[in-house]
């Protein structure tokens, strides 16, 4: 036997051959049905919502925890957003087929949206993986699922609107995953989605010119024209940042001269987890300026903060320095093995996003804390899931589901997943059914919420304060 052989002899053993696959997934069913995914109700042991969300207050800068809660506690949406970990609790309770991916772990809709790819294109997909972990790939079905309930319920929608939106989100999840089973690991890997084409493909058609005009603005934003004159202030030789309080201000008194400090040496070290190419990119700028930034529902508290770089008078770069906390899914799916959460995020997104931001990094605080760095802007457009029709919600639904998938396919077996879910709709009628009830959970944790900010038992601040 020649080497060539013995090498496929071995191969042939270390992995089965995609149909055995395939079908290895079909087995599955046998220790978790799909109709169990339909399953939810609450252990009689399910732990406190508001102390989960107390938890997970730990390590955020307390005086914006206020704001946090603020933006929560608006409605059943806004409060799932912010309560990953809670939902992280619960979905380890539920059945699992055992194939594990590589996890967005805070699946929903408005964790889905347009960017640009390094070549100037407008792509759809994952945007926010702060949460990110190998996990069972069905926890992140189920929280886009019951996202895509509550933006309906938010919406207005009847009970069947917002269930046929999701059914349209699972069904593409599985139909794509078989589109991927069937073609090649480069294939996967290269495959992306055009949101010009999704926006000028959909039926809603206020929807969609909506869309475009939107990505067309985008395109056409520069950062000289546009972000540097709202962001910036000419206070003294060099342009600052703009202080927007409590949304965006600098570090007064005593210590911010040494924050500054802090703020250049971990910038350093960001340096060296780029690429070198991006290496002598980066080092056509200076650093000029430091504010701290609260973004987000789930972000508010953590630390964030925007840089302004200048390579030239007229030539700025915003960077967006976000801490990167354990993921709310370690407790129950296992710890990163990355030393570094600010590189277990970028891992991630390299992992799941077709095209990644190309000034994404990591470094480290002065003390301990762990940060990635990405772009604030670059041509991004999110979903404005409020002014969505039913029509277009299932039509959202549909491409956030396939988003996902093709990032399941890209780190996970899309033959074994495939497998599983089969053709027929067990899997989506199930998996309806738990977004529904989960649905209806989220909104009993919302309003557990709200007493407790009525009572004043939890302090609340919303922005219109």
């Amino acid at each position: 036997m020649t080497t060539q052989d013995t090498s496929k002899a071995w191969n042939d053993v270390l992995r089965p051959k995609l149909s055995e696959r395939y079908e290895m997934g079909k087995q599955l069913r046998e220790k978790c049905p799909r109709a169990s995914h339909a399953d939810w109700k609450a252990a009689a042991n399910r732990e406190d919502p508001l102390q989960l969300l107390k938890q997970d207050n730990r390590g955020r800068i307390r005086e914006l925890i206020p704001i946090r809660y603020g933006r929560m506690v608006k409605s059943p949406f806004t409060f799932y957003r912010g309560a990953a970990l809670n939902m992280a609790a619960d979905l380890a309770n539920t059945p699992s087929s055992g194939l594990r991916v590589q996890a967005c772990g805070d699946a929903h809709l408005l964790n889905f949206g347009a960017y640009a790819s390094p070549e100037r294109r407008h792509i759809f997909d994952i945007n926010d993986l702060d949460e990110t972990l190998p996990a069972p790939w069905e926890w992140d079905v189920k929280r886009l699922a019951a996202s895509v309930v509550l933006a309906s319920r938010n919406n207005g929608f009847s009970q069947r609107e917002a269930r046929d939106a999701v059914l349209a989100g699972v069904r593409s999840y599985r139909k794509r995953m078989f589109q991927y089973y069937g073609m090649s690991v480069l294939d996967v890997w290269y495959a992306s989605i055009d949101a010009t084409e999704f926006a000028g493909s959909t039926k809603d058609r206020e929807a969609g010119q909506r869309a475009a005009k939107r990505l067309a603005a985008a395109r056409e934003r520069s950062v000289l024209e546009h972000d540097f004159p709202k962001l910036t202030a000419d206070i003294g030789e060099d342009p600052t940042i703009r202080d927007n309080p409590p949304l965006i201000y600098h570090l007064d008194g005593d210590g911010s001269g040494e924050y500054f400090a802090n703020v250049r040496a971990a910038f350093a070290e960001y340096r060296e987890s780029l690429q070198e190419e991006r290496r002598v990119l980066l080092d056509h700028y200076e650093i000029k300026d430091a504010a701290m930034k609260v973004v987000g529902v789930g972000s508010v508290g953590t630390f964030c903060a925007v840089l302004l770089l200048m390579a030239s008078e007229q030539d700025p770069l915003f960077l967006q320095v976000k801490q990167a906390r354990p993921s709310v899914l370690e407790a129950y799916a296992g710890k990163s093995r990355y030393p570094n959460h600010g590189q277990r995020v970028v891992n991630g997104y390299r992992l799941m996003q077709s095209s990644s931001d190309i000034f994404l990094g990591w470094t480290k605080g002065k003390q301990g804390g762990h940060i990635y760095v990405r772009q604030l802007r670059d041509m991004k457009v999110g979903a404005q899931v409020e002014l969505f029709s039913p029509g277009f919600m299932a039509e959202y639904a549909e491409v956030c589901g396939w988003a996902l998938a093709r990032a399941h396919a890209r780190s996970g077996d899309p033959a074994q997943i495939s497998g599983y879910l089969g053709k027929s709709d067990t899997f989506d009628e199930a998996i309806a059914d738990f977004a529904v009830a989960y649905a209806d959970q989220s909104e009993r944790d919302h309003a557990i919420l709200l007493s407790a900010v009525q009572s004043g038992q939890v302090e609340a601040h919303t922005e219109e304060d």
